[in-house]
């Protein structure tokens, strides 16, 4: 196979083949534009002049699918190996600055979005100013290491064994919650098996399911799948729903704090609230850890010692 002459690589060399790697890994072009932050017909231009240098094809593409060749193959098993070494020394020569600097791709879930990067990230980002950091909310269940992040958030028991998952937050309290205006106009909920007779706000979770209601007392436990005129699958337009007199929600307590203590909103069947597991974060142990992420990471610890002060 034709090469590119290695001992004078260019900016766009190396950009090129950067770009081929991430479309090879995603096995799509729009999905590999969005990791590097550039347009679909761009990274398309760059896979061609890469091809045409090398005078090799690299890409099988078809209206559906994009696939490397066996040059193709070959290609990425060598570029692979090359830029985690590439990645892993400048990992390693940034441990001699005094404060780390790059980019950080985070997946994050929606709760996590609001309950701790909302908290966290200002702190951050005023600490280090020279880190960028891209936050992606998503309440899907994705395999953060094939679309381009660095560590995602997400509730224990959710994250493949095979990632390093640390938890930053204290073990999470769940509750069903309405506002007065839908109480008072509503049969008494004194049990859970009540809110089967209520108007339930249902969520879909991100394995695609409608979550049934867990809840827990004195060691008796108990899950309903609940009935509902409405099913959301994030939490903030539930929490909003509940607000309009429209339903009872589930959700985190410290995701409605602000509501219970004003009023807007009340806990039903606070003697049955769940403890359940803690945010983790999580990222490959295989890679060296990126710039900044363990600074993120015990920035996150320390403001979770706050929650419930």
């Amino acid at each position: 196979m034709p090469s590119l002459p290695t001992g004078n690589l260019s900016r766009a060399d190396l950009a090129d083949l950067n770009a081929f790697l991430c479309v090879a890994t995603h096995k799509s072009f729009s999905k590999a534009a969005i990791a590097l932050g550039i347009t679909t017909s761009a990274l398309s231009h760059s896979i061609r002049n890469l091809e045409s240098r090398l005078g090799v094809r690299l890409l099988n593409r078809t209206t559906r699918t994009v696939s490397p060749t066996d040059a193709g193959h070959t290609l990425v098993r060598r570029l692979t190996i090359g830029f985690e070494e590439i990645g892993a020394a400048l990992a390693e020569l940034d441990q001699h600055r005094d404060k780390p600097t790059g980019r950080l791709r985070i997946n994050v879930l929606s709760d996590g979005a609001r309950l701790l990067m909302a908290q966290s990230l200002p702190k951050f980002l005023q600490a280090y100013p020279e880190m960028a950091v891209e936050v992606a909310v998503d309440d899907r269940i994705i395999d953060i290491l094939e679309a381009g992040f660095d560590a995602g958030i997400r509730y224990g028991g959710t994250i493949p064994e095979d990632l390093i998952a640390l938890r930053v937050s204290d073990h999470l309290k769940w509750v069903a919650c309405a506002s007065p205006k839908y109480l008072n106009s509503s049969p008494k909920i004194e049990m859970p098996e009540d809110l089967k007779q209520h108007n339930c706000i249902q969520l879909r979770t991100g394995f695609g399911v409608i979550y049934h209601w867990d809840f827990e007392k004195n060691g008796q436990q108990c899950s309903i799948d609940v009935p509902g005129q409405l099913c959301v699958n994030e939490t903030a337009i539930g929490i909003d729903i509940a607000l309009a007199g429209r339903g009872v929600m589930y959700c985190l307590e410290e995701r409605i704090k602000p509501y219970l203590e004003n009023g807007s909103l009340q806990v039903v069947l606070p003697d049955w609230a769940p403890i359940e597991e803690p945010f983790y974060i999580y990222y490959s142990g295989r890679r060296q850890m990126p710039p900044g992420l363990k600074e993120l990471i015990e920035i996150l610890r320390s403001d979770s010692d706050e929650w419930g002060k």
